[in-house]
């Protein structure tokens, strides 16, 4: 069976554009075609429940996950993560307790969903670790006051000190002594360390520490030797806190060393009902139903369609093939209303049963 031709590629491209994980596309990328009778059947009992748990109670909500293959790696060596990797982390078992909650409804009979029910199931949650991860990591690039005591008296430390160096050098430029030597009336930063833009001709009356000049040349900006013990000060709390930091990351990164195989079996589940629900979301978007398997070899379609035809001009079509007759000639020049299935123009296709 030639697939190109049949372009059952564009078909698997239709179904990942349902799909909201990088996961649930590559199962849809993957799927192939099958000539057993009982994964054809657990295939569309899949997705038949998916279409009917759909109307009971709508579609379940995925986000995207991150392919976390890395991250497992450094768990297992008991490496710390990054606080983006750690929110990674959390957001699979965030995930995974939505779905769980999204399945477990009093309304629903999980009888009725033999195959959705143990995937559902076995997602695996832990609202221990993803509330501390939620309350410690602000974002991508934060981390909160409060993640820990030292780092929150660290923090505040270093919030009186910067006030107070600005404060002191805001009275030095706006001095009237200083005043003419300053180029503009304002604090800055350079090499992490606070300093104020004096102009180039007056810079040997401001005694200090020379740290950057301007393209131009016509400003030093120089850390005047009043604030040189306040600044050393400041980096040292700026170390202090980096060092509680990586502490706290690994901390939370330690939260996760028991659950390497869970992370990875939810990032697989979470992929699967992805896939499966693509494959319903689909199926509803072609107004589809599920065809029924049957073992004496014939084939009985109604007002079928084609799914790359635009659905609202294709032309339905019925057929039955292996009941009264085997073979079925299909034949004519493309613009025989072939539906553009074939690419020659005068081509008999045969299908024997």
């Amino acid at each position: 069976m030639d697939l190109k031709k049949l372009e059952f590629h564009k078909i698997l491209e239709m179904l990942t554009e349902f799909c909201y994980t990088y996961k649930g596309k590559e199962l849809a990328l993957q799927l192939l075609p099958s000539n057993q009778i009982d994964e054809v059947k657990s295939r569309l009992q899949e997705t038949e429940e998916a279409v009917n748990l759909s109307y009971r109670n709508h579609f379940p909500s995925f986000d995207e996950i991150a392919d976390i293959t890395i991250e497992l790696k450094k768990l297992e060596s008991k490496q710390s993560l990054s606080i983006k990797s750690l929110r990674s982390l959390a957001h699979i078992f965030t995930l995974s307790q939505n779905l769980k909650n999204y399945f477990n409804q009093d309304f629903l009979d999980v009888s009725e969903y033999s195959i959705l029910t143990p995937l559902f199931s076995q997602l695996y949650s832990n609202k221990n670790i993803t509330d501390r991860i939620s309350s410690c990591l602000l974002d991508e690039n934060t981390i909160d006051d409060k993640a820990s005591q030292t780092l929150l008296s660290i923090r505040k430390q270093q919030r009186k000190l910067e006030q107070d160096i600005k404060s002191r050098l805001n009275d030095m430029i706006h001095s009237s002594h200083y005043a003419k030597l300053i180029q503009e009336n304002i604090v800055t930063i350079r090499n992490d360390r606070f300093v104020i833009p004096v102009k180039e001709d007056c810079r040997s009356q401001v005694k200090g520490f020379v740290h950057a000049i301007s393209n131009a040349g016509s400003t030093i900006f120089i850390e005047p030797i009043s604030v040189f013990e306040m600044n050393n000060q400041l980096n040292a709390l700026k170390r202090e806190e980096m060092l509680e930091i990586e502490k706290i990351l690994q901390e939370l990164t330690s939260l996760f060393f028991p659950y390497c195989e869970e992370l990875a079996f939810d990032v697989y589940l979470i992929g699967k009902l992805d896939f499966i629900f693509a494959k319903a979301h689909f199926s509803k978007s072609l107004q589809a139903t599920t065809p029924k398997i049957n073992t004496q070899k014939e084939i009985h379609l109604k007002n079928a369609r084609h799914p790359l035809l635009d659905q609202t001009k294709v032309v339905p079509i019925s057929f039955d093939l292996g009941h009264d007759f085997s073979i079925l000639v299909i034949t004519g020049p493309n613009t025989g209303r072939k539906d553009g299935c074939f690419k020659n123009d005068w081509t008999f296709y045969m299908y024997g049963l």
